[in-house]
């Protein structure tokens, strides 16, 4: 087989919700190196590596009894892991550390100190100050797992990847539910959770490192260059996919920070018992659901329409959120289960538009700026709902987010009108 050029999907170190890059790949492709059980491991890898994003808010109700915490923390725990995967991203992107490195030893490296991160927090935190800061490591630890593992999928998939997108992604949402999961047994308190999620971050690791390792298809990397920002703005579909991603990020993360809120203020407003961690898991968990069926829909009917379908159902849970939060258990679980489903099952149909659209010469500029824009507003969004609940009730909170999934959407018209 002689040596040719092929465009093929991998990752940049710059998104928790998987930004994609179109890279160039030389070489050979040898399609009998492609062991079933690599993509399993990976997904694996990615779900119990991503256990570390909302650990801190899992533990926060545990913590606001003991520690005797305002509202305010909710917001400065949760912007704190978001602000240290926006610097690790940039770091990474901007020094090409998974190109400088192997892939399969930054990644555990970055799990292990991730794993160390977990366990101090659990055993020698005593305040929030402590917490925060530790929340920020893990937030940087984070840009060296998630999507450095995704672009270690590349070096084995370089052909299917974009079949599996949805798989990869929806690791993600089960790996940020999972902390809330064990804080749900009353039979081990907030120091055993992160304990385990350190545990788990370590396993990740291993997996890597020791199961998988590097393809055998090398990428070239995507430069970071500056100068090509001036010029991005100018591609209508690279924008439309932008400022749809921006949409999506502005609700994302506000809502998952909120939800245990949401629930444990219904709950007390109905008078019933419920798991306020249950509740909370089930719905970021659904969301892995939600990536795997959009990633299968978006062959047959195009990422763009999939992406702005799931941008509207959220934008419409949003407007629901008040009258839902009068109605009974029944209504409440169906309502909470398809927004779940719905809020990130658009995240890589996102990440493949920004990748399409952008330039290949241009992409890895594109991506981290892109990148750096969605996760800053995440930051905003989670403080001004956090703020607000200081004079709203939770359940009005998600109309100050509407906005996002509505110009969203409107934004998205260049991708999707001639569909």
């Amino acid at each position: 087989m002689h040596q040719k050029n092929r465009l093929v999907i991998s990752l940049l170190p710059t998104d928790t919700q998987t930004i994609l890059a179109v890279q160039i790949w030389r070489g050979p492709i040898n399609s009998h190196i492609r062991p079933n059980r690599i993509l399993p491991l990976i997904i694996l890898a990615q779900f119990l590596g991503t256990a570390s994003w909302f650990a801190g808010n899992a533990v926060l109700p545990s913590l606001t009894n003991l520690w005797g915490l305002e509202v305010g923390a909710l917001a400065q725990v949760t912007n704190a892991v978001q602000l240290g995967f926006i610097t690790g991203a940039l770091l990474f992107a901007l020094f090409s550390l998974s190109d400088r490195l192997r892939p399969s030893h930054l990644f555990f490296l970055c799990a292990l100190l991730s794993a160390l991160i977990n366990l101090v927090s659990a055993y020698l935190v005593e305040n929030l100050m402590q917490l925060t800061l530790l929340r920020f490591l893990a937030g940087f630890m984070l840009a060296g797992i998630y999507p450095v593992g995704m672009k270690l999928a590349a070096t084995w998939y370089p052909e299917g990847l974009g079949r599996a997108l949805g798989f990869l992604v929806g690791s993600l949402a089960l790996g940020t539910a999972a902390p809330h999961l064990f804080a749900a047994y009353d039979q081990i308190d907030w120091r055993q959770v992160m304990g385990l999620v350190g545990a788990l971050n370590l396993f990740s690791g291993l997996i890597i490192l020791l199961a998988v390792g590097e393809g055998p298809n090398r990428l070239s990397p995507a430069p970071v260059r500056l100068r090509q920002i001036r010029g991005l703005w100018n591609m209508s579909k690279l924008r439309a996919s932008a400022l749809g991603y921006f949409g999506h990020m502005w609700e994302l993360y506000a809502i998952w920070a909120i939800a245990p809120i949401w629930i444990a203020a219904w709950a007390n407003y109905h008078q019933f018992e419920l798991s306020i961690s249950l509740g909370s898991f089930s719905i970021i968990a659904i969301g892995a659901l939600g990536c795997a069926l959009g990633g299968i829909w978006s062959q047959r009917i195009g990422s763009a329409v999939i992406a702005a379908r799931m941008l509207t159902i959220s934008g419409i849970c949003c407007l629901l959120s008040p009258l839902i939060f009068e109605t009974n258990i029944w209504l409440t679980t169906i309502f909470w289960a398809i927004w779940g489903f719905a809020i990130v099952a658009d995240s890589p149909q996102f990440s493949a538009l920004s990748a399409q659209n952008a330039p290949p010469e241009a992409v890895g500029t594109a991506l981290t700026l892109i990148n750096a824009i969605g996760f800053t507003l995440t930051l905003i969004a989670i403080q001004l709902s956090v703020t607000l609940l200081q004079w709203l009730p939770v359940a009005w909170i998600p109309l100050i987010l509407l906005p996002g999934p509505i110009l969203g959407v409107i934004a998205m018209r260049p991708l999707t009108k001639k569909l």
